[in-house]
């Protein structure tokens, strides 16, 4: 059961239409007619204000049933005062009230003549302007608006689907939809009242002027001529009074279904949009500065607009320019706040950062004309990792910390500090042998991201460098080599859970619902990240993630062990792990030699009932000789090519990979399986 409106508001409506309908047949005493049609007047003047004022067009969804009730409302005070005067008209001008009476004398100024060319001037203006286009804009706003509405409506289940929204805004969304479709439709229908009112004004009032000069003459004895003039009189009154509100909600639906998708009242769009061109308001105004100078047209009133015009062009950009400056400052302030705020909490000293640079104070001097520079060349290394290995890396901290040595820096990942260097400020990083730069001052030092010998030289020499083409380094080079080296080989501690999470959450919904079926039923997303770092940890990019995914819904079924799912994810990723290690279409290879195969198979210990692979047991000597033997030959290769992978069985590849990362971890490890169709090889060496 609906419960009653609050304070009897229902009550008092019905009341209210009872009324307006009583009008249609009913007798009213003229004080009443007078009290109806200020009603009118006002009634038609609030629509308009709130009209102007509303935000967007659904905000007065009610405005088509207040059309028909205010519409109703002038036909049944027409219909009144129609009996009003068609039965006391003979009395005089006062016949039908005093608001009517003041129509005739101010508006006609008291010729009938007048009044009737104002009147007629009224309804072409309501008719054939403003209302036949609000018809056409709201019958072009219902038509389009209807159309859109199954493409809106699989946009917000696609939003829905996809995660972007969740299931109260999709109903929020739904219900707007709904209302701006019932709006429009409704709206639509809503002119129809405007205009056929403006024909039933027209009508009553030729009715009126017809009827009282019949009665006039044939009932009260009145002259033709006195009987026209004050039936005329009162008639246009009448008219007038009912025209004028009419006018007025007709611009109200006008400026309603004309407002379309702007969002804020009238005011502010008709201004905003009218004064954001300055240009325009100068031209302008210098065509009303020549029509003001033309000889025979008056002066004063043009060149006023143009001096007004002239001077909002000046003032609104200013103004523009102080309104977004201070909505800068107040985003600043309110920025500035809550890192106020962030640092003085408890919890900000809890957070680590993922990646942090600490400069020793003299090189954070030295550096300190360098920030900016720092700064996008780091953010360019932060996207070169995402192409390249298929995720954000965090953002990098950079700081200047007292306890680090003056001329050095650290590393740190998630507060410790994996790297420490000190740089020699002012001077250069030459790769070149010490005799080639004969007569120039050097010092041979470690280059710190790859271990290789460099020289340090003082970067006066830069130019006399550059022109014997010897490759240089200065210390920002240095520091990001350096800094992209530890984050390469610290990928899997930064790639997150969340991390993890928004890749999946940015995949297509196909593969989004897959991995949720996975996670669910037989593994879980601490699993798949146990997966996706082991692929890291051997710089292995996980850009295909929708492939890694079903290679994962393959094997997941059968085992839960991250290293055996990780064998089958590398197998079926064969094409992209080839291609990223090719040189020119080649795949240079070193292959492990009878010898190394057969020691690694006799040291892979099985289970006797699953032949599941538990224990690597191989002699320390023999592990020994291997990593000196494998050491060797990739420090050989390595100077004769750019990039080689060394080739083993699937059984043995884990452990061949854990021996050789130690040593050379960008040396990638692959096994038969993951050898590419179609990819060619070229054997580079063997350990015999």
């Amino acid at each position: 059961m609906q419960a009653p409106s609050s304070h009897g508001n229902d009550i008092i409506f019905a009341v209210g239409i009872i009324m307006v309908l009583s009008l249609l047949f009913l007798p009213v005493p003229v004080f009443l007619i007078d009290v109806g049609l200020a009603v009118s007047l006002a009634f038609s003047v609030l629509i308009l204000m709130v009209a102007l004022w509303i935000p967007r067009p659904l905000d007065f969804s009610s405005f088509p049933t207040i059309l028909l009730i205010s519409t109703m409302l002038r036909l049944s005070l027409n219909i009144a005062t129609t009996r009003a005067i068609l039965s006391e008209g003979h009395a005089g001008v006062h016949a039908a009230g005093n608001v009517i009476a003041g129509f005739s004398s101010f508006v006609m100024s008291g010729d009938f003549v007048i009044g009737l060319v104002v009147f007629l001037i009224l309804v072409v203006v309501n008719f054939v302007v403003i209302t036949k286009g609000s018809t056409r804009i709201a019958e072009v706003g219902a038509r389009f608006t209807l159309d859109a509405i199954p493409g809106k409506q699989m946009s917000i289940d696609a939003d829905l689907s996809a995660g972007v929204i969740d299931e109260s805004e999709a109903r929020r969304r739904r219900k707007e939809l709904e209302e701006e479709s019932s709006f429009y439709g409704s709206m639509d229908g809503a002119s129809k009242f405007v205009r056929g009112d403006a024909i039933a004004g027209l009508l009553i009032t030729a009715i009126n002027i017809v009827g009282g000069i019949v009665i006039g003459v044939t009932r009260h004895g009145m002259s033709m001529g006195e009987a026209a003039d004050v039936f005329t009189k009162l008639s246009v009154g009448d008219g007038l009074v009912s025209q004028i509100p009419a006018l007025i909600v007709s611009l109200a639906a006008g400026l309603l279904v004309s407002k379309g998708g702007n969002q804020g009242s009238a005011d502010k769009i008709v201004f905003d949009q009218l004064g954001n061109y300055p240009r325009a308001l100068s031209v302008a105004a210098g065509l009303l500065v020549i029509l003001g100078l033309m000889p025979g047209l008056p002066a004063a009133p043009f060149l006023l607009l143009a001096a007004g015009m002239a001077a909002v062009a000046y003032i609104r950009p200013m103004l523009r320019f102080a309104e977004e400056e201070k909505k800068q400052q107040a985003i600043a302030d309110e920025e500035e706040a809550k890192q106020r705020e962030t640092r003085d909490s408890v919890k900000s000293s809890l957070a680590v950062p993922e990646i942090q640079l600490s400069l020793g104070k003299q090189l954070a001097t030295q550096l300190l004309p360098k920030r900016q520079d720092m700064a996008h060349r780091m953010k360019q290394m932060r996207k070169r990792f995402a192409a390249e290995y298929g995720f954000v890396v965090p953002d990098v901290q950079l700081v200047d910390e007292h306890d680090t040595p003056p001329k050095a820096y650290r590393i740190k990942i998630y507060g410790t500090t994996v790297v420490e260097h000190e740089l020699r400020v002012g001077e250069l990083l030459a790769f070149a042998d010490p005799a080639q730069i004969v007569g120039i001052p050097h010092t041979v030092v470690r280059e710190p991201a790859f271990g290789g010998e460099a020289l340090s030289v003082m970067e006066t020499f830069r130019d006399d460098l550059r022109r014997m083409n010897i490759a240089t380094a200065d210390n920002v080079s240095v520091i990001l080599t350096h800094l992209s080296e530890v984050v390469r080989n610290n990928l899997p501690q930064l790639f997150s859970y969340k991390a993890m999470k928004t890749l999946i959450n940015d995949m297509e919904p196909e593969y989004r619902k897959l991995a949720d079926e996975i996670c669910t039923t037989h593994a879980t997303y601490p699993g798949l990240q146990a997966v996706l770092k082991l692929l890291l940890a051997e710089r292995v990019s996980i850009r295909n993630l929708p492939l890694i995914i079903e290679a994962v819904a393959e094997i997941a079924p059968t085992t839960r062990k991250s290293e055996t799912i990780v064998e089958h994810v590398r197998a079926r990723m064969a094409q992209q792990l080839c291609g990223d290690l090719t040189v020119d279409g080649v795949l240079n290879i070193v292959r492990l030699g009878n010898r190394w195969e057969l020691a690694f198979r006799e040291a892979l210990k099985r289970d006797g009932t699953t032949g599941d692979i538990v224990q690597f047991d191989i002699d320390p000597r023999q592990l020994e000789e291997f990593g000196n033997e494998i050491g060797k030959e990739i420090v050989t290769q390595k100077a004769k090519h750019n990039r080689i992978a060394i080739v083993t069985t699937p059984e043995a590849r884990p452990y061949v990979r854990m021996i050789v990362e130690r040593m050379h971890p960008d040396v990638a490890v692959m096994s038969h399986l993951e050898i590419g169709k179609g990819i060619e090889i070229r054997i580079v060496g063997t350990l015999s």
